[in-house]
């Protein structure tokens, strides 16, 4: 449940939630490229094995292509984390880029990268799901 006052409205970041963050953020975007470089090192060494056999072959085409969709995913993930690492920056981390509210912690803590309140990211979805009508 999000952090709420008495009227109804999630409470601001503190200083020390802001901090968790920056240290969670910095931390996540570590393990991401240090996977990253492992991939990539795996990925020379499976280059330089021959695989004679078009089913083994095969097998590892997949295993790379599989492979390749998650760190781009990943890549993806560490630009958002840039993003929100440069919003703590900049004073601007925790509060919605739609309608300035406070986020909430409870929200970061599940996705730290979000941008949008609820109540904005489910207008976004209603809306999205509208126009694919």
């Amino acid at each position: 449940m999000l952090q709420r006052n008495i009227i109804g409205t999630v409470e601001p970041l503190t200083a020390g939630e802001i901090e968790y963050f920056r240290d969670h953020l910095m931390e996540r975007r570590a393990r991401l490229l240090g996977d990253a470089g492992k991939t990539a090192q795996d990925m020379g060494r499976s280059e330089a094995e021959g695989f004679p056999d078009p089913t083994d072959r095969g097998v590892l085409e997949s295993e790379r292509n599989l492979e390749l969709r998650i760190r781009d995913r990943e890549r993806k993930l560490i630009g958002k984390i840039d993003e929100a690492l440069d919003r703590i920056e900049r004073g601007m981390f925790g509060r919605c880029e739609e309608c300035d509210d406070p986020i909430g912690a409870d929200r970061l803590r599940v996705r730290p990268v979000t941008t949008l309140c609820i109540r904005c990211k489910e207008e976004e979805e209603a809306r999205e799901r509208t126009a694919g009508r």
